[in-house]
């Protein structure tokens, strides 16, 4: 079954998400180095500011895990989650705020992310009508973190690709220190960002053009997304740098 299908048989909502999408070549080498220097400007899109005091301090909404999960999250404790995938230079700054707490610092969470890469493909499955490229057999862009004492974790990564039917995303799974799950969201993209991305970074490899589904549109984001959105900075040559705080009650 295409994922498009998937979706439309309502198999999306039933798993919480909509269409996934195809996965792309194999890993090799652990760089991100782009292969010309293409240059653009640097650039900063705002995103929410949930978390950042005690009266603004909204629970994050629960989203679906989505038809690729980690399937086991404790083999990628790492911060480079390249893995031989190429694409720019991207790094997440991701901040885990507690709401039963004043929206204190949450230290001591695991922090799970995976995303797909350049081309809309994700590690661990493939081969089916989900997902035809195969890549059963590799686990880039994956990976699992704890919070230090300001509830921070970081991940080394390449900017996320997309594919058809879905908004650019990154998906992250949150425990508290003793295992038990906290929550399961999304954290949605600046459009402007996204569209600089890919329709200027064609040397490195982001070749199908700008998305065919905006955050509003989205079958995940559609119905708010305004505490997802990421604030996001950087260049195509530099680099970019996502920064964002999730609300948690633990």
């Amino acid at each position: 079954m295409e994922r498009k299908e998937f979706l439309k048989r309502g198999f999306g909502s039933l798993l919480g998400i909509a269409a996934v999408a195809p996965l792309v070549g194999g890993c090799s080498s652990s760089t991100v180095d782009p292969v010309s220097t293409t240059t653009t400007g640097t650039s900063t899109s705002t995103g929410s500011t949930n978390g950042n005091s005690s009266s603004n301090c909204s629970v994050t909404p629960s989203e679906t895990e989505g038809p690729f999960p980690t399937k086991v999250p404790a083999n990628f404790v790492r911060k480079d989650i390249t893995d031989g995938r190429t694409g720019v230079a991207f790094t997440m700054n991701i901040t885990i705020k507690n709401a039963s707490s004043s929206c204190a610092a949450l230290a001591g969470a695991l922090v799970d992310v995976w995303h797909c890469d350049k081309d809309g493909y994700y590690s661990e499955y493939g081969g089916t009508g989900m997902q035809s490229v195969n890549f059963t057999t590799v686990d880039f862009l994956r990976g699992r973190q704890t919070t230090d004492a300001n509830g921070l974790v970081s991940f080394t990564s390449i900017f996320p690709g997309w594919y058809s039917g879905r908004a650019p995303h990154i998906h992250v799974h949150i425990y508290n220190s003793a295992g038990k799950s906290l929550l399961v969201t999304q954290i949605a993209f600046p459009y402007d960002i996204t569209t600089t991305v890919y329709t200027t970074a064609q040397s490195y490899g982001y070749t199908k053009g700008v998305q065919d589904t905006k955050n509003e549109s989205d079958n995940v984001f559609s119905d708010g997304f305004t505490t997802e959105l990421a604030t996001v900075s950087g260049s195509i040559s530099g680099g970019y740098t996502l920064t964002h705080t999730i609300v948690v009650s633990a």
